[in-house]
């Protein structure tokens, strides 16, 4: 059983256009891997297709039909289409016939335009991650084990009247390997619903849709240095909810932009 986070998601090449990863024991959300272990696995497999190499992996949109059971799980990289400056990879994850992911990635090299760079969004007010404390995740998903959590704000099943969620994580393991977009991919995904907020027990809850806007592609991430997290659910409507995320560096960048459906699981 290892921690490390880069070793977790790690793909191994079987043949042009097909890769493996091994998902072990530890990693679990219920019966199977979390999804951001799920995600980053197929993340590293487009990336390590070579006619992807060229571009940074700008934005991807995620499936998650069914669980990814411990085990070797196959993942089939597709090139929709490779143009002059912009190309789209579908990914497929399975194991036994069972589908437990698919992606559709968009990557790009950077352009140029009229405008200036800009971002409307701040890094939300909240103190330093190094005055924080880490809160325990005992009774939590499995995975969380391997996560360090520092909370700021909204503390969950405390039947709160807003669906937020605020504070920093790192994982407590993570090799340099691992590319910033697949960092992120896995990142976004480690913090609880924030239905829990609201919610004043324990629920079965699984992300269904997902999809994540990358903003810091190429430049290199710490692991050791915490993101800010800011999660904000704005709709709960016949056991589905819609969440925004958010992932800040420490000093104020916008990295990356989430959005997921969960459903309710009874």
């Amino acid at each position: 059983m290892t921690g490390d986070l880069e070793e977790a998601s790690r793909v191994r090449s079987l043949r042009e256009g097909v890769f493996e990863v091994s998902i072990r024991d530890g990693w679990q959300q219920g019966r199977g891997a979390f999804g951001g272990l799920t995600i980053a696995a197929m993340v590293r497999a487009i990336e390590a297709d070579a006619r992807a190499q060229d571009r940074a992996l700008r934005s991807i949109t995620v499936a998650l039909p069914g669980p990814a059971m411990l085990g070797e799980h196959e993942i089939q990289v597709e090139h929709l289409r490779i143009g002059s400056g912009q190309s789209s990879i579908a990914a497929r994850m399975g194991q036994g016939g069972e589908v437990s992911g698919t992606c559709v990635a968009v990557l790009g090299r950077a352009r140029t335009g009229s405008l200036p760079a800009f971002c409307e969004l701040q890094r939300p007010e909240m103190p330093s991650w190094r005055t924080l404390s880490p809160v325990t995740t005992a009774g939590g998903p499995t995975f969380t084990q391997y996560f360090e959590y520092r909370l700021n704000d909204f503390i969950p099943f405390s039947g709160s009247s807003t669906a937020r969620t605020l504070g920093w994580v790192r994982p407590k393991q993570c090799g340099d390997a691992i590319s910033p977009a697949a960092f992120l991919a896995a990142m976004s995904d480690t913090w609880w619903p924030t239905l829990y907020t609201r919610g004043t027990q324990p629920m079965a809850v699984a992300t269904v849709a997902f999809t994540l806007q990358i903003l810091a592609a190429q430049e290199p991430i710490d692991p050791a240095v915490p993101l800010a997290f800011r999660g904000h659910g704005w709709v709960l409507h016949e056991g589905y909810c819609v969440e925004q995320r958010e992932l800040w560096s420490e000093d104020g960048q916008l990295l990356a932009l989430n959005q997921q459906t969960f459903a309710i699981i009874k």
